[in-house]
């Protein structure tokens, strides 16, 4: 009989995530990734036999997990700005508001094999979907609605990096309160 992992997955990827949120791809040690794990390296490597990679794309996946989650009222809530307002607010916990980085910003850069890249940007590509459907259930036209999405994207990563540099969370804070306006106008 198999004997249970120490630690959930779940937990475990937001411990590795951590140290790909400040270190990026190239950064991360196998080192610093078994410190945070607080597991060997070479349970480490037993639970993700194919390195460092596999360990970032577990990490995306999970991040994937948690803006379905987080986004779910943009997707369903019938009254759509209400529900914009409320992944707003879910988002903004999950960024500590705004001096928390983006593990999509940082993980697929330096370094980083290529389906990494890839999956970081399909979870991207999740978030401005969703907001530009939340933008046509709005009332915009399609290609309105995905430049607006687009935007707002644009907007709220770049308060994620304004708060990195400047310790200052107001931008990402500004541009989550903005995203009802953003996304459907005014």
């Amino acid at each position: 009989m198999a004997r249970p992992p120490s630690v959930l997955d779940d937990e475990l990827y937001d411990r590795l995530a951590e140290v790909f949120r400040t270190a990026g791809y190239e950064g991360a040690s196998l080192g610093a990734l078994a410190e945070a794990a607080r597991l060997r390296r070479a349970s480490l490597y037993h639970r993700f036999p194919d390195g460092k990679a596999q360990m970032a794309e577990a990490v995306l996946d999970r991040v994937g997990r948690l803006f379905e989650q987080f986004l779910e009222p943009m997707r369903t809530d019938p009254d759509t700005r209400a529900g914009v307002v409320r992944s707003a607010e879910r988002i903004g916990e999950l960024y500590g508001g705004g001096l928390l980085s983006c593990v999509m910003d940082t993980l697929p850069l330096h370094g980083a094999p290529e389906r990494v890249r890839r999956r970081a940007a399909e979870v991207a590509e999740m978030w401005v979907s969703t907001m530009a459907d939340a933008a046509r259930r709005g009332g915009r036209p399609e290609i309105e609605a995905r430049e607006a999405a687009e935007d707002a994207f644009a907007w709220l990563e770049g308060g994620l990096v304004y708060g990195r540099l400047f310790g200052d969370g107001g931008p990402f804070q500004r541009a989550l309160g903005r995203l009802p306006e953003l996304l459907l106008g005014p």
